[in-house]
């Protein structure tokens, strides 16, 4: 009976610490993501500001150069948008089972 119980804490015990680490990888990983984000968004700002500009020397008119970049903002939030599925919940579903599951040569 010693024994069974010695097993069942080893087996709650290793179940604790692939927890932890699946939990500690996959915090790792988001707050890379969340890193990379703001770094790109901020990249982006700065681009499209730049844009902006060079369209109104190009056009004449700030509103105008300003709705195009809007406008191309638009179209990339759309198709953002409409492959939301496939880009975002598949690619965090496969990067969680490989976590938490391995990759079965364990």
């Amino acid at each position: 009976m010693s024994d069974f119980k010695d097993y069942v804490d080893l087996k709650v015990d290793e179940l604790k610490l692939q927890a932890t680490k699946g939990f500690s990888v996959a915090l790792g990983r988001l707050t890379a993501t969340l890193l990379l984000v703001a770094v790109l968004g901020l990249v982006l700002a700065l681009l499209s500001v730049v844009l902006i500009q060079w369209l109104g020397v190009l056009t004449g008119s700030l509103a105008v150069s300003s709705s195009i970049v809007c406008g191309v903002f638009l179209l990339v939030f759309i198709a953002l948008y409409v492959m939301r599925k496939r880009l975002f919940r598949d690619t965090f579903v496969k990067m969680f089972v490989q976590i938490f599951f391995g990759d079965g040569k364990e």
